[in-house]
């Protein structure tokens, strides 16, 4: 039932604005590392509409970058603002991102955004479990928006449903998890227009709620990850492909700039 990715530290870093404090939630969070097949059922549902000019924003230690650049894009600009996250990420950048134009920054998207938009002209700028770790989210899409140009999409992926925040939302800094029509109101009073946007892991939700709501678990280990990556995510994506569910663990939404 995998929940948080490795995309967010919080390393102080350089300054940001009010309410961009992110909390390092220690290693429970790299356990996502193992969610190989998660990650790509969450690409695959934003490739169709996705650009050639990439910005990821909470690109954490590489994980889902990794597979943005096998898209082999035009460029990949990766946001990261904790100072040791990004130091990995660079590492991992060198590594594996032969041929493809990739910039990192160690900064928060709102201090950079201006220099981005003038230097990578990004069409598509990405969210993956980033979005409901920043207070001021309504002003974090409005600078998104003002930093793409016409046509630009969004791609965003956070948590579904305040009635399954626990300890653990609260343990690794999320500020709230979300509504389909919370998500889609925030992004049009934006400036945006939704493409697509629908619930996302039916099946994680009992054992969700099960394991931090009721137990109140904090934890999320790498075997659990594994296994739920491994037997549940190629069942659910095929499910879910036939018939989008009527709740879930998480959202997924794109929005095209209007």
């Amino acid at each position: 039932m995998p929940q948080a990715t490795d995309k967010v530290g919080g390393h102080p870093g350089p300054p940001g604005r009010a309410g961009e404090t992110l909390v390092y939630p220690g290693r429970d969070l790299e356990a996502m590392s193992f969610a190989e097949k998660y990650h790509r059922w969450i690409l695959q549902d934003f490739k169709p509409y996705m650009g050639a000019r990439l910005v990821e924003v909470g690109a954490g230690t590489g994980s889902f970058s990794e597979l943005l650049w096998e898209l082999r894009p035009e460029s990949l600009t990766l946001v990261e603002p904790s100072a040791e996250m990004h130091d990995r990420l660079r590492e991992r950048v060198g590594a594996a991102s032969r041929g493809v134009s990739v910039s990192t920054y160690n900064a928060f998207f709102r201090s950079v955004a201006e220099e981005i938009e003038s230097t990578q002209r990004p069409d598509s700028i990405i969210y993956v479990n980033v979005l409901e770790h920043i207070a001021d989210d309504e002003g974090e899409l409005r600078e998104v928006h003002r930093t793409l140009g016409p046509g630009g999409r969004v791609f965003i992926f956070v948590p579904a449903f305040q009635w399954l925040f626990g300890k653990f939302d609260e343990r690794v800094g999320h500020v709230r998890r979300y509504t389909r029509a919370e998500l889609e109101r925030k992004c049009v009073a934006a400036g945006f227009r939704v493409l697509e946007s629908r619930y996302f892991d039916l099946a994680g939700v009992v054992p969700w709620w099960l394991k931090y709501r009721l137990f109140k678990s904090d934890s999320l280990d790498a075997r659990t990850v594994e296994l739920y990556d491994r037997f549940a995510v190629p069942l659910t994506r095929a499910a879910e492909s036939l018939i989008k569910p009527p709740i879930g663990k998480n959202i997924i939404l794109i929005a095209e700039r209007a």
